[in-house]
């Protein structure tokens, strides 16, 4: 039986996302605004799979489900453009390689008590990330800030950012203001009842944690931690070293301070998911069961919760409320992105080389349109050279 037009294009869609996600996944540095900027310019700037507000509706959606924003993303992309089979080969191809090198890193780290150093690739890497990420930031704000409100809640978002407040009051604050502006007084219930809803779950997690006792390490409880984080934890990587500290160091005392420091460092110099940090601790408290099962854990939350919110995206962006909910959760984003430009751009720009390569970069992605792959790897090798140099 021959196979049909429609099969032959699902598995030229399949192989495209295997093809683009597994190299996101070995050169995508820089943490989630960084690889969201990446993906961005993939599938909207390169390949037009969709357009910039459909890529926008999505961000927004991951931003209001627990669960790696990044990863999310990437399942999203590939359940919008290859259904449940695109789901799970574009989150799978996204996180596996991140997850062995990870894993590769903490067998060198439990036979030679250290972290592989890799300053002098982060050092060429982060200025180029940081031009990433402000094209990126740039090009979306054009798209989605189309009047004064948005502009606002944009501006005010990274503003508080950077003052300190917390991302998920910060998100629930930008949709609630936009949905209160759109259909008035009726909406303030909604937005005091989703209010006391986050206020509860967050208390809830903490009396669950609070009422663990010092135990010992099991590949059970192991895997429900993480199963537990992956399906509550909102914001950035900074939120789940709170809590891995609050259970796994403080309460539990299964890492210390300095392993727990180490975890983080590799889960941020490493390509891909800032979550497969799990990876690592899963590796130094279980090997490779551990770390299979820490991995799996964190990560299997998100594609569950991805497969229940892609189907209704459009239908959401189609009502008045949830639509103007939708515009507020994405000029939130956006300010939370700047202010994320601003604090790695602090600590990435430390000296007049990283400077010229975060001025060559941005050339590069405006004057040359190249792929922001090779500008990576182009920093990377520029940084070696120079710490060679030195």
């Amino acid at each position: 039986m021959r196979p049909t037009l429609a099969s032959v294009t699902r598995n030229a869609n399949l192989r495209e996302l295997a093809a683009l996600f597994l190299r996101l996944g070995v050169t995508a540095f820089g943490g989630p605004a960084a690889h969201i900027a990446m993906m961005r310019d993939e599938v909207v700037s390169r390949r037009h799979w969709m357009t910039d507000v459909e890529f926008l509706d999505l961000l927004a959606a991951t931003n209001l489900i627990p669960g790696p924003n990044s990863t999310e993303m990437a399942i999203h992309l590939g359940y919008k453009r290859a259904g449940l089979p695109g789901l799970l080969l574009a989150g799978a191809c996204f996180i596996l390689p991140a997850s062995l090198i990870v894993g590769t890193i903490a067998w060198g780290y439990t036979q030679y008590g250290e972290t592989p150093q890799a300053a002098w690739l982060m050092y060429g890497v982060s200025p180029v990330i940081i031009a990433i990420i402000l094209q990126a930031v740039w090009k979306l704000v054009q798209s989605a800030i189309t009047g004064v409100l948005p502009g606002v809640i944009c501006a005010v978002t990274a503003a508080l950012s950077l003052w300190g407040v917390n991302e998920l009051a910060l998100l629930a604050g930008g949709g609630g203001v936009s949905l209160v502006a759109s259909v008035g007084g009726r909406s303030v219930a909604v937005w005091v009842l989703g209010g006391v809803g986050i206020s509860a779950s967050v208390a809830g997690v903490a009396a669950m944690a609070a009422s663990n006792a010092t135990v010992p390490v099991t590949l059970t409880r192991l895997t429900l931690f993480f199963l537990k984080v992956g399906s509550v934890l909102f914001g950035s990587g900074y939120v789940l070293l709170a809590f891995l500290r609050a259970d796994l160091t403080t309460r539990w005392g299964w890492l210390t301070e300095q392993q727990l420091i180490d975890a983080v460092t590799v889960g941020q110099v490493t390509p891909g998911p800032v979550f497969t940090t799990a990876t690592f601790i899963g590796f130094l408290l279980g090997g490779w069961p551990g770390a299979v099962l820490a991995t799996l854990a964190i990560f299997a939350p998100g594609f569950v919760f991805v497969a229940l919110t892609q189907p209704i995206i459009p239908k959401l962006r189609a009502s008045r409320v949830t639509g103007a909910l939708l515009d507020g959760v994405v000029a939130t984003s956006l300010g939370l992105m700047a202010a994320v430009s601003w604090h790695l751009g602090r600590s990435a720009l430390v000296d007049i080389p990283t400077i010229l390569l975060f001025a060559g970069a941005g050339a590069a992605l405006v004057g040359w349109q190249l792929n922001s792959t090779w500008i990576i790897g182009a920093g990377a090798a520029v940084g070696w050279l120079i710490k060679a140099a030195q």
